[in-house]
């Protein structure tokens, strides 16, 4: 039967399709421009906070290079190295404490929120740049009132020593809103402020059960395999997430949403196709890439609520993911794992490079590799033979 015709009122089609979008800054998901005095002053203040802010946050910092724009504008080189004169669009340089990636070009907006994707929180020079939040400097000597509209959301305003007051421009500003006032070289409150701050806006868990694989090994569908009193696993793993979980959503094929409907589990159909596991994963961040995504496979029924609490309780959101390694070797396992949101471009980077397989996009990353607390839980069941045996071992 064909598809009716849209109705005479209904939306007009759009050019594109419609996506939800991660909430971004300008530099990154969490970013503060601190403002309100000169440039060396907000520097020596970063830091100052680096070293209270750095054990457990990934810290970036934005700012200009006045020298370098000066010395451009008389004709000399800007800072550019002999190569980049001599015609070089970029220089990668291994400085094997660190790697330096000078771009002979303008830096847009895009770029900057892919390469700052991992950091926890940029740190940015406000006297420049933008960005969604802010710390306010009364510094007298680079008052903020004619930067007024840069101020959309003041985490706090530090007072430098001799400044008691909040000049009345800026309490007009602010209005009812309830901002904190620390002393400027208060380096521990104003770094306690940062944490608590960004760990109060953390991710929220979701859970998403990897149930859409065909299953060929076992020669009937794995999910639907029952080992615990009758209960279909993929259920089973479901409830598992649920506690955790703020919802749980079943990977599947696109043919199991009816079933699934049916068996009172909230489907999620792969919108990337034959990618295995990772079809699952980027579906589940293209319906939230602003989420963190607890994984389960459907082949785990040893797992135990104690092993996921394990997980979750030691869950590092500051990286982009928390995994733990496999009892066979050092390597993560990908399909138990806490996936944060910057996860999703890192993904879909190795799709673009030509790799479908989620453990080496933990490999090459950033992540929290933890011991399993009872390796035998992560064992997974992929044959009649293993089956059976898990059924006799499970009771």
């Amino acid at each position: 039967m064909p598809d009716k015709l849209p109705a005479a009122n209904s939306a007009p089609r759009t050019k594109h399709a419609q996506l939800t979008r991660p909430n971004l800054g300008e530099f990154n998901r969490h970013e503060l421009a601190i403002l309100g005095a000169p440039c060396g002053k907000i520097k020596e203040l970063t830091a100052r906070l680096l070293p209270l802010l750095a054990p457990t946050l990934r810290v970036a910092y934005v700012d200009a290079d006045h020298a370098a724009g000066d010395d451009a504008a008389q004709g000399g080189s800007g800072g550019q190295d002999a190569i980049l004169q001599a015609g070089a669009t970029a220089e990668l340089t291994d400085k094997i404490t660190f790697t330096r990636l000078d771009v002979k070009r303008g830096i847009d907006k895009f770029s900057q929120q892919e390469w700052l994707q991992h950091q926890s929180i940029v740190l940015v020079n406000g006297n420049h740049f933008r960005a969604c939040q802010q710390l306010v400097i009364l510094d007298p000597a680079k008052p903020v009132e004619k930067k007024l509209d840069r101020l959309t959301d003041v985490r706090a305003l530090l007072l430098p020593e001799g400044v008691t007051e909040v000049p009345a421009y800026l309490q007009a500003h602010l209005g009812t809103a309830n901002v904190p006032v620390l002393p400027l070289h208060d380096t521990e409150a104003v770094a306690d402020l940062i944490r608590r701050e960004w760990q109060a806006a953390a991710p929220p868990l979701r859970g998403l059960v990897l149930a859409g694989g065909r299953s060929q090994r076992m020669g009937e569908d794995k999910g639907k395999l029952a080992y615990h009193a009758g209960q279909e696993q993929r259920a089973y793993a479901a409830e598992l997430l649920a506690r955790f979980c703020q919802d749980v959503h079943v990977s599947c094929r696109p043919d199991q949403v009816n079933e699934l409907e049916y068996a009172g589990l909230r489907p999620l159909p792969d919108t990337f196709t034959d990618l295995g596991p990772l079809s699952g994963l980027l579906s589940a961040f293209r319906l939230d890439p602003n989420a963190a995504w607890l994984v389960v496979a459907c082949d785990l029924p040893f797992l135990s609520e104690t092993t996921l609490g394990h997980l979750v309780a030691h869950r590092q959101a500051a990286r982009m993911a928390t995994a733990y390694q496999s009892p066979e070797n050092e390597w993560p396992e990908p399909l138990i794992t806490i996936w944060e949101p910057q996860s999703y471009g890192t993904l879909l980077r190795f799709l673009s490079l030509g790799y479908s397989c989620p453990r080496k996009s933990l490999i090459n990353s950033d992540i929290e590799l933890l011991p399993p607390p009872a390796p035998e839980e992560l064992r997974n069941v992929n044959t009649p033979d293993e089956a059976a045996k898990a059924r006799q071992e499970l009771g």
